[in-house]
């Protein structure tokens, strides 16, 4: 069974950090590329950021370089994203989001072929 298991959510003030992680099951971990997207209520999901496990590439969307990192565990089939100088707007459901196929990350919320449930970040001003 296909299983992507995020973690690390909460509630944090404005300026604050969080660590979310991503462990994936049930497929060949090494062949996907890794995503976090990102739903805000009555908003579209969007692209935070993407990893290509197998080769390290990565993907940043324009508002949140410089802030986020993502990485990944290939010994441990687990995906991070640290998050630091965190902003209200940031505030959303982050799920998890894995395709088939590397040298390429993940944009678009329509690529991706495995999602996880997804959890929840909530920045306060």
């Amino acid at each position: 069974e296909v299983q992507l298991q995020a973690s690390g959510g909460g509630l944090v003030q404005a300026g604050g950090y969080l660590r979310l992680s991503c462990v994936a099951s049930g497929f060949t971990f090494d062949d996907y590329a890794i995503g976090w997207f990102r739903q805000a209520p009555g908003k579209e999901r969007e692209g935070a950021s993407c990893i290509s496990s197998g080769d390290g590439i990565t993907y940043y969307a324009d508002s949140v370089k410089g802030r986020f990192t993502i990485s990944s565990d290939n010994a441990k089939n687990t995906v991070y994203l640290q998050m630091n100088s965190l902003k209200p707007e940031d505030t959303a459901v982050y799920y998890c989001a894995a395709r088939y196929g590397l040298g390429y990350p993940c944009q678009y919320y329509n690529e991706m072929d495995y999602w996880g449930k997804g959890t929840q970040v909530t920045v306060s001003s």
